[in-house]
């Protein structure tokens, strides 16, 4: 905890100061229902839909739509070294099950063969990116797929199982 900066830490630093005035709403800094529910929300569709700028995404997002910022770029950690590659294929699997593609050996034996021809003749840098171009749709659909799914299942979560706290009365019985 000591390495994370306080609220009024960033409130007062130079490089925010452009827009610390949007930071002042307590909305994204206390933990109440609604605004962590958008915040797990709004962090799983940007962890999931961006391989890059996650974090800035979501903390935009959430100071737009007053969600708790702390919660919003924690959430976008769901894709992490560990994660990313077992998430990327699975959205390439859910893109490919969306746009029909072929899902058979032979593909995938044509796909290397393409990849193979195409560094004999341009080289495998280039070979490389013309294989992760014929990938991108499937991909760009699969994780836009996963990303609206994923933020709709956790807004609905955090929103179904946090319990409000039930006011004790002032004088017990």
């Amino acid at each position: 905890m000591r390495w994370i900066p306080s609220r009024e830490d960033l409130l007062q630093s130079r490089w925010l100061s452009p827009v610390a005035h949007h930071l002042q709403d307590d909305r994204l800094w206390h933990l109440e229902r609604g605004c962590v529910a958008r915040a797990v929300a709004i962090g799983l569709f940007f962890g999931l839909l961006l391989p890059f700028a996650q974090f800035f995404a979501a903390a935009l997002f959430a100071v737009w739509l007053r969600a708790h910022l702390g919660v919003a770029a924690g959430a976008t950690l769901i894709t992490n070294p560990l994660t990313f590659a077992p998430l990327y294929w699975l959205a390439h699997r859910i893109g490919q099950a969306v746009l029909g593609d072929p899902d058979d050996e032979a593909a995938a034996d044509a796909v290397s063969r393409h990849v193979e021809a195409a560094a004999a003749h341009q080289g495998w840098l280039s070979a490389a990116w013309d294989t992760v171009q014929d990938a991108g749709a499937p991909l760009v659909v699969g994780l836009g797929v996963m990303a609206v799914v994923a933020a709709i299942v956790g807004f609905l979560a955090v929103w179904l199982l946090w319990r409000p706290r039930k006011e004790l009365p002032d004088h017990l019985p």
